[in-house]
């Protein structure tokens, strides 16, 4: 078996077919425009990286400067309630069997 390196994976017809076919769907008008909407789509991502990592930057400086707070002391847990377990309640009577007599 022979496989092809990931560079050519269309090779030169599969290149011709796909302008071939961008060229109909777009038409020959459209694609400067679509060229120019990409290239400053483009532009615009890479100024917004740069803002991105410059105010990262600015970030990191500002953040060293300003010292950090002490920790807040941590209070002891509250000691956990105990409820007492209700007992039944004993019916009235002399305490014997349930029986009259």
């Amino acid at each position: 078996m022979h496989f092809a390196p990931s560079a050519e994976i269309f090779g030169v017809d599969g290149i011709i077919v796909l302008i071939v076919v961008v060229l109909v769907l777009f038409g020959s008008t459209q694609i400067p425009k679509l060229a120019r909407s990409l290239g400053s789509a483009q532009k615009e991502f890479k100024k917004g990286l740069d803002e991105g990592a410059s105010a990262d930057d600015k970030g990191v400086q500002a953040a060293a400067a300003i010292p950090a707070p002490a920790p807040a002391p941590v209070a002891p847990a509250p000691a956990p309630v105990v409820t007492p377990v209700a007992q039944p309640a004993q019916p009235p009577g002399d305490g014997s069997s349930g029986t009259p007599s």
